[in-house]
């Protein structure tokens, strides 16, 4: 899959790096002299294209006509408007993403500016802390499907209301479903017959709405 990441700052480096680790190939565009030279130094030769990323030649040259995400990431919200509006009506770029700089330009990302998916950090940070605080000991991994589902981890606490039934005797809620047990440094793919022991960690997929629900099954019923 080729990605073009559109700014090579902080974010737009670690980007690329983390998806050549995992096998794709990418296109970091930059056109400040001093982070490209850096960038170069830190990523294959190929993978940096000097120039303006709102460009439409550069973006070509990069080989947009050719890629199935785009992603800009740049400080300024304008230049990562104009990328995302060209790579989407321009190029036909499958998927998009745009980086929200300023909180008070979130309502531009939309699929109408051409983002399919937009990054507000500090959206994104105050959303994960105020979950984390919510859902107690349960830790949220990963969201899927634009936030609807959620894998998570959480500790089996000692007062448990589970602590000691098979899988088959507690009644989940619904769309969720607990994917492995971690017990004693070994990971366990449960069946109905596995019994819940006190400090099993837990992997579990849900709906983001019934999180709540799920936390209080593994967790102490007392509220400390």
């Amino acid at each position: 899959m080729l990605v073009i990441v559109v700014g090579g700052g902080k974010t737009g480096s670690h980007l690329a790096n983390l998806l050549l680790a995992d096998g794709h190939e990418v296109r970091v565009v930059d056109d400040r002299p001093a982070l490209v030279e850096k960038l170069s130094s830190e990523l294959p030769k190929d993978c940096v294209i000097i120039g303006d990323g709102s460009s439409p030649s550069i973006l070509e040259q990069a080989g947009i006509k050719n890629a199935q995400v785009v992603a800009a990431v740049t400080g300024s919200d304008e230049t990562n408007l104009v990328v995302t509006s060209l790579a989407r009506f321009e190029f036909n770029v499958p998927r998009i993403i745009g980086r929200v700089n300023n909180p008070k330009n979130a309502w531009l990302f939309t699929a109408e500016m051409g983002v399919d998916v937009s990054l507000n950090q500090s959206d994104i940070l105050a959303h994960l802390v105020a979950e984390e605080m919510s859902l107690g000991d349960m830790m949220t991994l990963l969201k899927l499907k634009r936030g609807e589902f959620s894998l998570v981890e959480e500790k089996v606490h000692p007062k448990a209301s589970t602590l000691g039934k098979t899988l088959m005797e507690i009644t989940l809620p619904p769309e969720s479903i607990i994917v492995a047990v971690i017990r004693d440094h070994r990971l366990i793919v449960p069946n109905g017959q596995t019994v819940i022991k006190e400090h099993d960690e837990l992997l579990m997929l849900s709906r983001t709405t019934n999180l709540q629900s799920l936390s209080d099954l593994f967790e102490n019923p007392e509220g400390d």
